[in-house]
């Protein structure tokens, strides 16, 4: 991929960010690898600074319009941050090892594979969990969406991946009496001190291509905004499989 097109490549991930909460490490980590020949940790490294950029805005936007669960925001938090720290930590061990980037892409396209899943079974389990999370009582939601935060601050760290391929998916099985749009808004908001934490781990590790984010990010913010703009004009109905199909795709190609 020639350096004029990676802000195609962003806009086009920031538009589907903003518009399904899904994307950011999903499409834009396997597009550098697959396409940008770029290495598996300065392509993670790189996509999280990108998204924490692109989700600011984001956020900004939906906070304006007051469509942001704060509450949702701060127990994620408290358990996405120590499990990103504590990743960085331990992939600061193993860096060098000639292995390493070779099972950091393999890691990644599983957890692709697996958003590409839960996308496509979303609505098998959203009726699933109609029947059997409306009685949680909120003591259990509230650590139950901690323990979802710690396991969404490891697999980003690593892989760039998982706040909003999965985390949307945990966040509608657990609060499924709020609408989809305030859900993507929450699950935007909590991915920016998230990503941060985790893209400035990747710099203090070396793992961060300043030229690419500066060619990604002219692309990226324009396209959450425009998406932020087209999110309750395009159905979730027809933008799910098309998204799925593509990640099933790009996730199996990391992996084999």
């Amino acid at each position: 991929m020639t350096l004029p097109l990676y802000p195609v490549a962003g806009f086009i991930v920031g538009l589907f960010v903003a518009l399904t909460g899904v994307g950011g490490g999903s499409l834009m980590t396997p597009i550098l690898i697959l396409l940008g020949g770029i290495a598996p940790v300065t392509a993670v490294g790189t996509d999280l600074l990108l998204a924490a950029a692109t989700k600011t805005v984001g956020t900004a936007v939906f906070g304006l319009e007051r469509a942001v669960e704060w509450r949702i925001v701060w127990r994620l938090a408290m358990g996405s941050l120590p499990g990103a720290a504590l990743s960085l930590f331990a992939l600061s061990q193993v860096l060098r090892e000639p292995a390493a980037g070779r099972a950091l892409s393999v890691l990644l396209g599983i957890v692709v594979m697996c958003g590409a899943a839960a996308l496509f079974f979303r609505g098998a389990l959203f009726r699933w969990a109609s029947r059997n999370t409306l009685f949680l009582s909120e003591q259990r939601r509230e650590s139950l969406t901690v323990v979802t935060g710690l396991l969404l601050g490891v697999l980003v760290s690593l892989t760039s991946v998982g706040a909003g391929a999965l985390g949307m998916v945990v966040l509608v099985l657990l609060y499924r009496n709020l609408p989809a749009s305030r859900l993507v808004a929450t699950d935007i908001a909590h991915a920016v001190p998230l990503t941060l934490l985790a893209g400035f781990g990747h710099w203090w590790l070396g793992s961060i291509d300043w030229a690419l984010l500066g060619s990604l990010l002219i692309g990226s913010v324009p396209g959450v905004l425009v998406g932020c703009f087209l999110a309750t004009r395009i159905p979730d109905s027809f933008l799910r499989p098309v998204l799925a199909t593509v990640l099933l795709f790009v996730g199996g190609r990391l992996v084999y």
